[in-house]
Order: structure tokens, then sequence, then C-alpha cells
């Protein structure tokens, strides 16, 4: 645990040297993964992980994304730990993954929020990597019944799997449909694509062009970064 803990630090103070306006905690390493519910040390570990990333880097915002899908969990963490959004695979429809079926639950998650942490903001997948949609759909539609019916507060776009970029017109389609919506790139983002893919997005979440040898470089991160800003 506290070699977890200190590779977390280490990865926590590059991207925030780097520049970085917010990051993320999230299980990646706890494969195979959960397709529901994780079990409670997953909880309490990720607990401890968020509250040292937070101390490593001070004021900027921490997020939590428990793995596969666990939301209920994102949200007992961000109220425990004052981590400030979550990101959601499947906010709203079904997909089916390598986990089985993943079903989003959007009215239990909004009235859990309400319940433990109502300021916390929910960044919803639409189209997740690593899984297709149960029922296929314009990743349009999608997006507007995660944001007006599931009450996202930001929509996230992802290429096939980690590391692969979206399609620029699945952006433009879920930018156009849902202007006041902000849209983030949610994979495969590196300073050679950031030009074009950020034409249509708000935001990016990074983490695979941030990485050397499986760690991350500050150098690298800044480099990223500026490429995303220019």
């Amino acid at each position: 645990m506290e070699a977890l803990l200190e590779r977390a630090r280490h990865d926590a103070r590059a991207m925030a040297e780097g520049g970085c306006d917010a990051l993320i905690v999230e299980n990646f390493g706890d494969v195979p993964f959960f397709g529901g519910r994780v079990p409670s040390e997953t909880v309490a570990a990720m607990a401890v992980a968020v509250t040292a990333v937070r101390d490593a880097v001070g004021d900027l915002e921490v997020g939590v994304n428990v793995l596969r899908n666990d939301a209920r969990s994102a949200l007992a963490l961000c109220a425990a730990t004052g981590a400030s959004f979550v990101r959601v695979n499947v906010h709203t429809g079904s997909a089916v993954s390598d986990q089985g079926l993943l079903v989003g639950r959007a009215a239990e998650t909004l009235r859990e929020r309400e319940r433990l942490c109502p300021d916390v903001r929910i960044l919803a997948d639409v189209q997740v990597k690593h899984a297709v949609p149960l029922a296929p759909r314009p990743i349009a539609d999608e997006a507007e019944d995660a944001w007006r019916r599931g009450g996202a507060d930001a929509i996230v776009v992802s290429g096939r799997a980690t590391g692969s970029p979206p399609d620029a017109a699945d952006l433009l389609a879920v930018r156009e449909r849902i202007p006041e919506c902000p849209v983030l790139v949610g994979s495969g983002l590196t300073s050679a694509n950031a030009h074009e893919l950020m034409r249509h997005a708000t935001g990016v979440i990074c983490g695979t062009a941030f990485e050397l040898d499986g760690e991350v470089a500050a150098d690298r991160v800044e480099r990223v970064v500026r490429s995303v800003r220019g």
C-alpha cells in the first residue's frame, strides 16, 4: 500500500508541476475490474489514496473514478475526502463490456449525490471505451439524454480503448447537439492531435500521453498542456 501511495504522490506532483487543472484518482491497476459495486477494501484504499493526492497538490481539484462503474462508491469517497467531481463510465443507458452488462443508474446517483455531497459534479461518459452500447444509437442522442435527462454536469467522449482518441466527428456531433454542455476528450489526446480534437472540446482527461516508462513525467505533461491550451 505504501508503494502505491508513493506512486500516486509522484504522479500527482508531476501533473501539478506540468500544469494540469485537476486530477482524477482511479483504481486503474485493479484489473480485472468489477462490473458494479467494488469491495469495501477498494473503497478504503482509494480513500487513503485520494487523501494522499490532495495533500500532495494543495488547492488543485481532485476527482474520483471507481472502475468499472461504481458511482455510489465514488460519491462516498467525495463526501469523505472532499474530492469535488466523479467520472461515471455508464451514467445513462446500458453498455456491453468485458465486465458484462454495465447499466446506468442516474436516478440513484443523483439522489445519493443530493444526500451525500450536493456540490460534486458528474462527468458522464457516452459510448465509453472498452464497451459498446447495448442498443446502438447516435452518440449525440446518448449525450443529450445524459445531459438533459441524466443530469450530468459534463459529457466525456472517448475512443475505443485506453490511449485511443475519439473521432473528431463524434466530438463535433455532441458539441452541436448540446452546445451549452462542457464536452471532454476522454482518451487518446496527445500533443500531436490536440489541435484537431480540442476544436470541439472544452477540456481533456489525459493519462497515457503523460507517461514515460509507466510513470508520469512533468515535461510530458507540460508539452501536452501547452498543446491543449494553444
